[in-house]
């Protein structure tokens, strides 16, 4: 923090601090969230001194054709069937341990559809997966103010008419039931 004394002497500047200038970290998306590319280059490099793994990173093209800007991309998650001319969607989103890997893939879009060896709870909107179908029944079900035993939750398939048919089926159980 400059002290009176100099903000004083310098007569040309005012007395306020300069704001710092803040750049784009993710300026070849060019201010679209984001960019379909084509992969240059599929390979594995290795991260930065502490760590120590196999990271999968592509060279993608972000535009029709090769001639466009290229970028160097992270391939998340576990598993991929990406090459080169393979079409994929690019996101901002830097990766610490991976010097100049600045943009991440999106899982589920374009080519890169291959799912993952096994069932992801957290952060499935990060890979391109969907809910799994049990958690679709028995939120629908808890919409309508019932309660599902967990033994049929298993054998409940996600179909939206399936699911309508059932709580049809169990209202007319219970008016029979009840009168």
């Amino acid at each position: 923090m400059p002290t009176y004394n100099q903000l004083t002497t310098q007569k040309k500047k005012s007395c306020k601090r300069e704001q710092k200038n803040h750049y784009n970290t993710t300026k070849h998306l060019r201010g679209s969230p984001q960019k379909k590319g084509i992969c240059v280059r599929v390979y594995v490099t290795k991260p930065k001194k502490p760590n120590s793994a196999q990271r999968k990173v592509a060279k993608v093209a972000l535009g029709k054709n090769f001639k466009a800007k290229k970028v160097l991309v992270s391939i998340p998650g576990q598993g991929h069937s990406l090459q080169k001319f393979s079409t994929v969607l690019v996101r901002g989103g830097r990766v610490r341990d991976i010097p100049g890997v600045r943009y991440r893939l999106i899982r589920g879009k374009e080519d890169f559809t291959m799912p993952e060896s096994f069932p992801r709870v957290h952060r499935r909107s990060f890979f391109g997966l969907k809910k799994p179908e049990q958690e679709f029944a028995k939120f629908r079900f808890q919409a309508k103010g019932m309660k599902i035993p967990s033994k049929a939750l298993r054998t409940i398939p996600f179909n939206e008419r399936k699911a309508v048919q059932l709580v049809k089926l169990r209202d007319k159980k219970f008016q029979k039931e009840f009168w």
